[in-house]
Formats: C-alpha cells, structure tokens, sequence
C-alpha cells in the first residue's frame, strides 16, 4: 500500500471484524483459512475479504489460503496495535466502568490508563487499579501517559466540553458515546456510538 492510496473507512471498519475471527482460529490450533471459509463464516463476500486485504499487500497462497498467525501479525501491524495505545475515558458512571471492565478483560493493546469524572463522590474511586482522578489531573495526565485517544461517556450537555479538553491535551482520536455530535478539528478523528440511534434503526425493520 502506497502513502498516497486512499483506503475507504468501510475496509478499516472490516479489519477488527477479520482479526477477532483469525483469533477465534488461532486458540483452536487452526494453522490455514481460506477466504471462501472466511467469507462463510462472516457472511461476506470472498471476493471482498480479498480485496480489503489486498490494498495492504500479498497475504495468501493460492490453493492454500492465508497463515493465521501471520495474516493476525499483519492485521495488528495495519491497525497500529501491534503496539500498547494508551487510552483515557471520562465518565466514570455505569458504562464508563463497563469498559474499564471489558477492557481490563479483553488483556488488548488499547490499554486504558486513566479514568476522569467532574463528580467529587466519584474521585478517588477505583475501576480495575485505576483511580478516578478529577478533570483537573485530565490535561497533565494525558501527556504524562502519552494518550492517544479519548473515550467519552458523559452526558450530552457535558460531552463538548469533555472533547474541548481531549482536543487542547494532544488526543488524536476520540470514540464518542454520548448521544450529541462533538465538534473537533480536522485532523482529529471521532467515532459516534450512540446505542438509541442504533436501537432507533432496528425498530424500522420490525413487523407491524
């Protein structure tokens, strides 16, 4: 892949999908997958996982299909978390600890190092070894940590400002869970999950 190649946010979204299934392969002793068992599984097109793949080089064997150990290495390698992320979240209510947990759990590369909450009874609690420290502590603990992204998980009148501090801190990525849109420069890349929006969309697809 060239530097100048524009890869489509619809691959990068694929990837992550590719690497939990390879992993899947991998703690079942599974050496080889091909893309037709590939697609099966993920209920996508064949064609399609090798073309996503194929925009970052020559990853399979024809007849063979592709290692997994080594398509998992590269994968990692691509999504830039073949090496510890640190990460920091603000809003240390119930799915804030949610995601400390599964975090703490998923023992991943995308680490989250600090936690922050503008709630004094919230100070000083702790989350998986990790105490919430005040909004304060947020800019000189980012840097402290070199975080690179930002998790909100605070209240839509307060996620701004939250995103304002991340912004002004040295964050490059931010993953938005409150139900606003977040205004940041250009060059900061943000995610929206908004689970009622989510929920909103599937009730279409009910039946009367």
């Amino acid at each position: 892949m060239t530097k100048t190649m524009k890869i489509s946010e619809a691959v990068v979204r694929r990837l992550p999908v590719y690497l939990r299934f390879l992993n899947e392969l991998h703690k079942k002793n599974v050496q080889t997958v091909s893309s037709q068992d590939l697609g099966h599984k993920l209920d996508l097109n064949p064609a399609q996982i090798r073309k996503d793949l194929a925009y970052f080089g020559e990853f399979g064997k024809k007849g063979i299909g592709y290692d997994v150990d080594y398509l998992i290495e590269k994968i990692r390698q691509i999504l830039k978390i073949d090496k510890v992320i640190p990460v920091a979240l603000v809003g240390a209510g119930n799915l804030g600890r949610a995601l400390c947990n599964y975090n703490a759990y998923l023992k991943d590369n995308m680490k989250i190092v600090a936690v922050f909450d503008a709630q004094p009874n919230k100070i000083g609690e702790s989350i998986n070894n990790l105490k919430v420290k005040p909004m304060q502590e947020l800019c000189p603990t980012i840097r402290e940590l070199s975080v690179r992204i930002g998790i909100i998980t605070v209240p839509a009148a307060e996620a701004q400002s939250v995103a304002n501090q991340f912004v002004e801190s040295g964050v490059e990525a931010i993953l938005n869970f409150a139900p606003i849109i977040i205004k940041v420069p250009n060059e900061i890349r943000v995610h929206h999950a908004d689970f009622t929006t989510e929920l909103q969309s599937l009730a279409y697809y009910l039946d009367e």
